[in-house]
């Protein structure tokens, strides 16, 4: 069977309640669909008429289609009857019968019918009365069958410039308040991983908006200008970070060893010293291996996995008042045994490496990181205009076959 392309559209109300996290979780962990794209979008009126015409042709009821319409209508649009950002989240995904499975298994078809087994039961409220929708809300929008998610993507990727990528300048943070931004990296994790939407989730606690997102597969060579000032690090804290416990280990392995000399500390701290360079490298190169999932002697632009394992990672523009300092507070300590219980390091990292989160820690290293990963500003194309693009042309070439 053909793999499928197709997506889940977070609601704006669904982003402004803070209910993405367990959106996410849900579409991760109840499928065995890949997340292969995320983007967020403030979508133009011209791209909602568009987007309604799609709807007009979808294989659903004339209730629910009509429910659908005057939703978009009245809640997707910047002036809209809740009078909130109309930001959403675009998350593609693939699989073997992708759109039957994210639509009618995950997400759940347009129902008045609720149940806490899929998204929208979950998430999601509908009210009828005496045969008329009194109220709905989807929590998440996708396509009913394969002619409209075709339709869709093709406006997703039409419209991924003009009214996606980072929306820095739509929320209102009232006179005289100055928003910061802050990035966040959800290191590697499993495609089906549900943890990434309940890391997502506690950091809801914040109240901060969520005004970028990009799906990363870092190639070493960005992993190594990434973490470039970790390695500075590593040289200029070598003596008190690693250089007692390499001369515990040099001791520990030559003393079982037969010296014509007494092996004293001083010469162990000289060997340690001579070991510098090396142990800085393996210490760094530990760290490209873990963020690429590629072996870091080769600094190639693409990377390569093991076993068919595929670990991505997951990076998320926050911006409030105060974010960098509020949000490294609330992933705790790098080392996860030492932070605090209530944090986001303490719940889900295992160890200094592997602490789960990185979170930027000035306004200079946002910028920085942001130009590395290509989460910044003037974008000439975006890697889901380019999925779309690629899996529109596959079904066009299998048709004409």
């Amino acid at each position: 069977m053909k793999k499928e392309l197709t997506y889940a559209l977070i609601t704006p109300y669904s982003l402004l309640k803070s209910r993405t996290g367990g959106i996410i979780s849900r579409l991760l962990s109840l499928s065995d669909l890949e997340l292969v794209g995320a983007r967020m979008y403030t979508p133009s009126d011209k791209f909602l008429d568009e987007y309604c015409e799609t709807i007009k042709g979808q294989r659903i009821g004339p209730l629910w289609k009509r429910t659908l319409l005057d939703y978009v209508n009245d809640k997707l649009r910047k002036k809209n009857k809740l009078g909130i950002s109309n930001r959403t989240m675009l998350l593609l995904f693939e699989g073997n019968d992708a759109i039957n499975i994210l639509h009618n298994k995950v997400i759940g078809p347009a129902s008045e019918h609720l149940r806490g087994n899929t998204i929208r039961g979950t998430y999601g409220d509908c009210i009828k009365s005496a045969g008329k929708i009194e109220y709905f809300e989807p929590a998440v929008l996708t396509s009913a069958d394969k002619a409209t998610n075709i339709n869709q993507l093709k406006l997703f990727a039409k419209y991924a410039l003009s009214d996606g990528g980072i929306l820095e300048n739509v929320m209102d943070f009232g006179i005289n308040k100055k928003p910061e931004t802050s990035l966040i990296i959800l290191k590697p994790f499993e495609k089906h991983d549900p943890r990434s939407g309940n890391i997502i989730d506690m950091i809801a606690r914040t109240g901060f908006y969520m005004v970028g997102i990009k799906l990363l597969d870092l190639s070493t060579k960005q992993a190594e200008e990434f973490y470039g000032p970790v390695k500075d690090f590593f040289n200029s804290s070598f003596d008190d970070k690693f250089k007692p416990q390499l001369v515990e280990k040099l001791k520990t392995a030559l003393n079982k060893q037969d010296f014509p000399f007494d092996l004293n500390d001083a010469i162990l701290n000289k060997l340690a010293d001579q070991l510098k360079e090396p142990t800085v490298e393996g210490e760094f190169g530990n760290i490209l291996q873990y963020m690429t999932g590629s072996e870091p002697s080769a600094f190639a632009e693409t990377k390569k996995t093991e076993d068919g394992k595929h670990t991505i990672c997951l990076a998320i523009l926050y911006q409030g008042i105060n974010t960098i300092k509020t949000i490294r507070e609330l992933l705790g300590a790098t080392d996860p045994k030492k932070a605090k219980y209530s944090s986001i390091r303490r719940f889900y990292g295992l160890d200094i490496l592997r602490n789960a989160v990185h979170a930027s820690d000035s306004p200079e290293s946002v910028i920085r990181e942001r130009k590395i990963i290509g989460l910044y500003k003037d974008e000439n194309t975006c890697d889901i205009k380019q999925i779309i693009n690629r899996y529109l042309k596959n079904c066009g070439s299998s048709r004409r076959r």
